[in-house]
C-alpha cells in the first residue's frame, strides 16, 4: 500500500507544474508582508510598508549567525527608522516556542515576526540563514544580503540603506 502512494506522489510531482514558489532576486516585487499570515512576537506591529524603504531579515532560533546578527539590526534601526526604514525580522521555526524564546532572549527593538505556516517563506525560497532583503520605496528589492558576515555585512547594508533613504518618494 505504501508503495503505491509513493507511486503517486512521484507522479503527481512530474506532471504538476511549480506552484508559488518563486526565488525572489534583486529586482523582483516583495510578496505582501501583510498577507503571509505573520504573528507578532516582539518590537511592536508591523508598520505600513507602502512607498518606504523596508529591510526583511529572515531568521531562525537555531542559527547562530542570526543571533549574532541582531544586535546590528538593532542599531540599524535605532539609527535609521526616523529616516523611514521599517524592519521586520521574519523567524522560520517550526515551533513557535523557540521562536519566541529567541525573541524574548534578544529583546529586538524592531518589529519580530513568525512565520509559522512558512507561506512567506515558500515564496520567497530564502537562500541561507540569515539572510536580509533590503526592498526600495517601489516594492522592489533592490539588495540581498544571504549569511551574516559581521562588520563586512554591516557595512554593506549602511551603504544600501544611504542609497535607498536617499531616493525620493
Amino acid at each position: 500500500m505504501w508503495y503505491r502512494k509513493l507511486q503517486l506522489a512521484v507522479l503527481f510531482a512530474l506532471i504538476t507544474p511549480p506552484a508559488a514558489r518563486a526565488d525572489v532576486k534583486v529586482g523582483d516585487v516583495f510578496p505582501s508582508l501583510v498577507s503571509a499570515g505573520l504573528v507578532s512576537l516582539a518590537g511592536g506591529p508591523l508598520p505600513a510598508t507602502a512607498g518606504q524603504v523596508v529591510l526583511v531579515d529572515f531568521w531562525a532560533s537555531w542559527c547562530a549567525p542570526c543571533k549574532a546578527s541582531f544586535p546590528m539590526i538593532a542599531k540599524l534601526h535605532q539609527e535609521y527608522a526616523p529616516r523611514g526604514l521599517v524592519i521586520a525580522a521574519i523567524g522560520l521555526d517550526d515551533k513557535s516556542a523557540a521562536a519566541e524564546a529567541f525573541v524574548k532572549k534578544l529583546a529586538p527593538p524592531f518589529p519580530t515576526l513568525h512565520d509559522r505556516g512558512k507561506k512567506l517563506v515558500q515564496s520567497v525560497v530564502v537562500p541561507a540563514m540569515p539572510t536580509s532583503y533590503l526592498i526600495g520605496r517601489d516594492g522592489r528589492v533592490r539588495f540581498l544580503h544571504a549569511g551574516f558576515h559581521g562588520d563586512r555585512t554591516e557595512t554593506e547594508l549602511r551603504k544600501n540603506l544611504e542609497t535607498l533613504l536617499a531616493e525620493k518618494p
